[in-house]
């Protein structure tokens, strides 16, 4: 395993940050911030980083077409690539704004609190957008929340596609506290029956008194990107109608990633 020196690595409140990453952000917040081109010696200077690291620095995102580099004037400017970049992110924020009709259409029709979740890195999910049904006593979740990956009816599905084998898919489920007591067997039964059905439940395993129906957001090449959920109260609904939200919100869910894809 390769070792840092404590210069590249730092502990911070979430874990560890790598200094010539955090070094290139900082870079490209001061040339976005000024929106004025500027030479090296001066950003150096300004962030306070060594000049040969922050020169290295400037030369690998120029190299990344995150800055643009003027050879006459020897200053550097935020770049294509960042722009290109920034678009795709105002894009999709663009398009979560289209979906959310199509979820409080859900919401309303159902009586149910409807979720988007994205999968964020390899143990994470996060809520993206969440709409309420109008009327009905409301199940209100924070944007921006994040859960371990395997939890929830989410959960589930990006579990059925994650093909991690039995050890390591074992040491991931052990960490994850329940509200239900909830074996690994009867888990993976629960993960496999949403491959089968194509959509997931979670009766109160994540929060008790809640129940979770979800179903998958594919993108063009056909891998879950998202995860569209349907929370309710538990006692509220028979295995049979259950069965009707998971399939309708199937349908809503391909629509969905029609918008995003």
């Amino acid at each position: 395993m390769p070792e840092h020196s404590s210069e590249d690595l730092s502990e911070s409140s979430t874990g560890v940050t790598v200094k010539p990453v955090v070094n290139a952000i900082r870079i490209l917040r001061f040339l976005t911030a000024s929106g004025s081109p500027a030479r090296a010696a001066d950003i150096a200077r300004e962030l306070a980083i060594n000049p040969s690291t922050c020169f290295n620095t400037l030369r690998t995102l120029v190299a990344e077409e995150m800055l643009d580099f003027d050879p006459l004037s020897k200053t550097y400017t935020t770049g294509l690539g960042l722009a290109k970049l920034v678009e795709q992110l105002v894009t999709q924020g663009q398009r979560l704004e289209i979906v959310r009709p199509l979820m409080q259409e859900f919401a309303a029709a159902h009586h149910v609190t409807v979720t988007l979740w994205r999968r964020m890195g390899n143990d994470r999910i996060v809520l993206v957008s969440s709409e309420t049904s109008p009327g009905d006593l409301r199940i209100d979740m924070a944007i921006g929340q994040r859960l371990p990956l395997l939890m929830g009816a989410s959960g589930r599905l990006f579990t059925a596609r994650l093909g991690l084998d039995e050890e390591r898919l074992r040491a991931v489920f052990d960490k994850v506290r329940w509200a239900r007591s909830l074996g690994y067997e009867e888990y993976r039964r629960q993960v496999a029956d949403a491959s089968t059905n194509g959509w997931s439940v979670d009766d109160g395993y994540f929060s008790a008194g809640i129940l979770a129906v979800a179903a998958p957001v594919n993108d063009r090449a056909g891998a879950i990107a998202y995860a569209v959920s349907a929370v309710t109260f538990r006692g509220q609904h028979g295995d049979a109608e259950i069965g009707k939200l998971g399939q309708s919100l199937c349908r809503t869910a391909a629509k969905v990633g029609n918008i995003l894809f």
